[in-house]
């Protein structure tokens, strides 16, 4: 396995990343462990989740399985680079919601963060990420509240998902009028069919020195074959 450093990091990652959104709704919680176990033997040592994945078997639901993954012992824990994710409403299907469980309000991600500690039995974790920009809070308060957690050792470092370019600089200008560290990484949709990114997200991503993590790399599966393989089963 090939490693580098995240961004302006000193953090080692893999080169490739082990996505867990299908945990739970798709995958059960003994291949779910199984596919763990077996990323870990390859050296894959970065894991992405987020506390909203798991839908269809409840929102949450990734995250529990990689806690309990991480119960089992064998230095699981402290071999893996841990991500997730916080923006979306926890309320269940059907459930009224509730000012305040969603977005990026101090409020919401100080209650946010507690909850994925819970779920993934961890005490910290290593990469917190804004799944989404929210227009509605300033950064100044999103990076009190993150700044708050790594005071109190819960997270290590912020991230951001599906963030602009000119967001990313808006966030990481924040951030160091504070002294902060700012955004050590983008997770965006980048492949060889989708490559939006490279008009702003990756030049502002390279110029604030942000880790780029790119997801759905294969597009779904279309850039791995995965319609040649369905007519293959169909003419058979």
């Amino acid at each position: 396995m090939k490693y580098t450093q995240l961004g302006r990091t000193g953090l080692k990652v893999s080169r490739l990343t082990l996505g867990t959104m299908n945990f739970g709704p798709f995958t059960n919680e003994p291949d779910s462990h199984s596919l763990m176990d077996t990323a870990l033997d390859a050296g894959v040592n970065y894991f992405d989740t987020a506390n909203v994945y798991g839908q269809g078997a409840g929102k949450g639901r990734t995250e529990e399985i990689i806690g309990t993954w991480f119960a089992q012992g064998g230095e699981r824990r402290d071999k893996v680079v841990l991500a997730t994710k916080v923006y979306g409403n926890m309320t269940a299907q059907g459930e009224s919601v509730w000012p305040n469980h969603d977005r990026l309000s101090a409020l919401n991600i100080r209650r946010a963060v507690e909850a994925s500690l819970k779920r993934l039995q961890t005490d910290y974790i290593d990469i917190y990420q804004f799944h989404h920009i929210d227009r509605q809070t300033p950064f100044e308060e999103i990076w009190q509240a993150v700044d708050v957690l790594v005071q109190q050792g819960k997270i290590l470092y912020a991230g951001s998902s599906n963030f602009p370019g000119y967001k990313i600089a808006q966030a990481n200008e924040a951030a160091a009028r504070r002294g902060s560290l700012g955004l050590v990484s983008e997770q965006c949709l980048y492949n060889l069919a989708v490559r939006d990114a490279e008009t702003e997200v990756l030049p502002a991503s390279l110029d604030y020195g942000v880790g780029v993590i790119p997801w759905s790399p294969l597009h779904g599966g279309l850039l791995g074959g995965a319609l040649k393989k369905q007519e293959g089963a169909r003419r058979s």
